[in-house]
């Protein structure tokens, strides 16, 4: 049952000992709030990196020519590896059932977009089907590149959001409509969207790389690779690394031993070890929110100790009076839990604050929309509380048992 006179006497208390209610209160704010903030930038970091593999399939091995650094059978460093079509299919040959293969040829010369009197420079990049689930691109409107558009070099383009902006200003359908691409007419299939800018493609478009070889001259030229790997293991992906590496010195002639003439980046042992760095800043959170909150409990437990040694004599003079021991232990216990309570909500309301700034002001590569669990902090601060009242409870049940004229007599 509600008892206005306790209450009264507890805000009455808390006001003659402003200095011990501020720290008492402070310490308890203070866990909340350092808990908050670490578990939130944790989480903007974590967003971050895992933003930066959202960008493509983190199963993906990649290859990229390069220039030979050693000698092999004669042949001086310094010569440049040039993948090609046929690697393409020797890929296929090696990997009949991988998962998704692509090559992809960039135009670097002229990559001016044009649409009547609408002009832009973007990225043009030529690539096979497969492309679209390697870099997670999702399709708006129509259909991404095809084997049709491969094997009969057909003259279709797919968009980005942006370039429609950029081109239809006029509020014209773009698919199916014919747009210039290095002063060629390119029919548009398909517009994609660029997942909230995380694959850096808005500016992109993506031809048949059969046609762009045949049409600006690339003969039988690919810059790059990518295949992915499935639920292979990061071993197993190493493996294939290997393997890729032996078949391609081997046709290319430069010593497999020669980690320049082809660069590879296996993103599945990249993601691993970013679950493993994640996994590290998860711990070392727990560990300095869990010191934190324990540094809490103890500023509590000190401080509500010297509130019942305060008041060792008003609990002689209440038992005098006729007063039960747990109406005693019950009123310091609630003036514990209230301190703590109010304490703990307005370091939980500051930390939550100063990540919200944070999140609005701060959005890096790596550090992208802190935020904190807030059902971990709600209970974290129900933990102080009781904490607190269990730290008061202790030495008010000891105080409040023993006889009242050993508490008067109490120094």
């Amino acid at each position: 049952m509600f008892d206005l006179d306790k209450w009264q006497e507890i805000i009455t208390t808390i006001e003659k000992n402003k200095l011990r209610t501020f720290l008492t209160g402070f310490s308890v704010a203070w866990g909340i709030f350092m808990l908050i903030i670490l578990l939130g930038s944790g989480r903007g970091l974590q967003n971050g990196i895992e933003a930066q593999f959202a960008s493509s399939a983190n199963n993906a091995l990649w290859i990229w020519s390069g220039q030979t650094s050693m000698a092999y059978k004669g042949m001086q460093p310094g010569r440049p590896i040039r993948l090609n079509n046929e690697d393409y299919e020797l890929l296929k040959k090696i990997y009949p059932d991988v998962e998704y293969l692509s090559g992809r040829y960039s135009i670097w010369s002229n990559q001016t977009l044009s649409y009547k009197n609408q002009y832009g420079t973007f990225d043009i990049h030529t690539v096979h089907p497969d492309y679209d689930e390697i870099e997670l691109i999702d399709m708006k409107k129509g259909r991404f590149v095809n084997e049709t558009d491969i094997k009969e070099f057909n003259k279709y383009v797919v968009i980005s959001t942006e370039v429609e902006k950029a081109l239809f200003k006029d509020g014209t359908e773009p698919v199916g409509t014919y747009i210039k691409v290095a002063d060629i007419p390119f029919k548009i299939i398909g517009v994609f969207s660029d997942l909230d800018g995380r694959n850096n493609n808005s500016r992109a478009v993506y031809l048949p790389i059969s046609t762009a070889q045949k049409v600006f001259g690339g003969t039988n030229r690919i810059n790059t690779l990518v295949l992915t790997a499935g639920d292979a293991s990061v071993e197993e992906t190493k493996l294939m690394e290997q393997e890729i590496r032996t078949y391609l010195a081997r046709k290319h002639k430069f010593d497999p031993e020669d980690d320049r003439a082809i660069f590879m980046w296996n993103a599945t042992e990249e993601f691993e070890r970013f679950q493993n760095l994640m996994g590290g800043i998860r711990i070392f959170i727990w560990i300095i929110g869990i010191m934190t909150i324990i540094a809490g409990i103890v500023g509590v437990s000190n401080i509500m100790m010297i509130v019942v040694k305060e008041r060792t004599k008003e609990i002689g003079i209440r038992k005098a009076m006729g007063a039960k021991p747990w109406s005693i232990i019950s009123l310091i216990m609630q003036e514990s839990i209230l301190i703590t309570g109010i304490a703990g909500y307005v370091g939980l309301l500051l930390g939550v604050f100063l990540l919200e700034t944070v999140s609005a002001q701060v959005q890096s590569e790596f550090f992208r929309n802190p935020e904190a669990d807030f059902t971990l902090a709600v209970a974290a601060t129900v933990i102080l509380i009781i904490a607190g009242a269990f730290a008061g409870f202790i030495p008010a049940r000891k105080a409040a048992s023993i006889k009242p004229v050993e508490a008067l007599m109490d120094e």
